[in-house]
């Protein structure tokens, strides 16, 4: 398994050093002027000079990149000061640190991605099993049908209609906003309530779906029903050999679903006017802020590679054949 893990972690971190590559040539060495876009409308020759000094766009392509990698692991200096590791420049809008004004953002973004991801496996695997258990019931009936309505509606509608019937047409909760879990954890999980369902409905249909249809074919297989004759109780058989294998196709696809939370939530955030990781990026490629879009892309393409490779162990985990592969 050690191995396995590290093979994991060595191709995380090429793919993460291609992408940081990928990412400074498509914005720096690119056709666009990058001190124009940072120097604004109104622009001297001399400011568009000194931006140059600064930023470094006068020395050689090679130095720049070196530069912009290196002060990712070590840090670098700028003429307002040092910027430690990880450096991913200033921002051209504020002038604050990219790395620092991400991270601001960071602890509501991923309270969004684990909360909606709490929600639709817990309730999305929960209902496909009852539904698989129950196969032919009203039950199986009800969940199959609930399932193929709210997987056809979207962020953008669910989150309005949430608002309107949860917030100003019943009064029954407030505002969605943002609370530190460490200062108040229940107030955290009532401020982020609404946003977290609206985010994991689509997901939570899915999810009853897959893991319905994967529990039944589980069900048929030849080492279920030599349990069974055996003697074995039903449910006995159901969760030690049926709901285990049932996992491994729902593992394989939780890892890019996990990646589509995080895209997703760019327009949970903006629905519910929150500030994150998602607001923050409009922003970058509102404001022409490179440095605040090259930083929310680099930690963005992090943060999919490390749950990638937590997806690898538990798919490890589940069936050992794939720590041979």
């Amino acid at each position: 398994m050690l191995q396995f893990i590290i093979r994991r972690t060595v191709g995380a971190a090429v793919t993460l050093f291609l992408i940081g590559a990928a990412t400074f040539f498509l914005f720096v060495a690119g056709p666009s002027d990058y001190a124009s876009l940072a120097c604004g409308k109104d622009c001297s020759a001399a400011r568009l000079e000194e931006i140059r000094e600064v930023l470094g766009l006068n020395q050689p392509v090679a130095q720049q990149f070196w530069d912009f990698m290196s002060g990712i692991v070590m840090g670098r200096d700028f003429p307002t000061g040092h910027c430690s590791a990880p450096c991913l420049g200033q921002s051209f809008y504020s002038g604050d640190l990219v790395w620092d004004t991400i991270m601001d953002r960071f602890p509501l973004t991923v309270s969004l991605t684990i909360g909606a991801a709490l929600v639709f496996l817990i309730v999305g695997l929960g209902t496909g099993m009852l539904a698989a258990f129950r196969r032919g019931s009203h039950v199986d009936k009800v969940a199959t049908g609930a399932s193929m309505v709210l997987s056809s509606f979207q962020i953008y509608f669910l989150g309005p209609i949430a608002l309107m019937v949860l917030v100003y047409g019943t009064g029954l909760m407030e505002d969605p906003k943002y609370v530190p879990f460490t200062e108040d954890p229940f107030g955290w999980l009532v401020g982020l309530s609404i946003p977290m369902v609206v985010m994991a409905t689509i997901f939570t249909a899915q999810y009853t779906r897959m893991s319905r249809s994967s529990l039944i074919e589980q069900l048929a297989e030849d080492h279920v029903r030599t349990a069974r004759a055996k003697g074995m109780s039903q449910k006995y058989v159901f969760f030690r050999y049926a709901w285990r294998g049932s996992l491994i196709p729902i593992v394989t696809i939780l890892g890019i679903d996990l990646s589509s939370l995080l895209g997703g939530a760019v327009v949970t955030e903006l629905t519910f006017s929150l500030q994150g990781i998602g607001r923050l990026a409009v922003d970058g490629a509102v404001n022409k802020d490179l440095p605040l879009t090259m930083g929310v892309m680099l930690v963005g393409a992090f943060m999919i590679l490390i749950l990638n490779i937590l997806v690898d162990i538990a798919y490890a985990w589940i069936d050992p054949r794939v720590r041979l592969s």
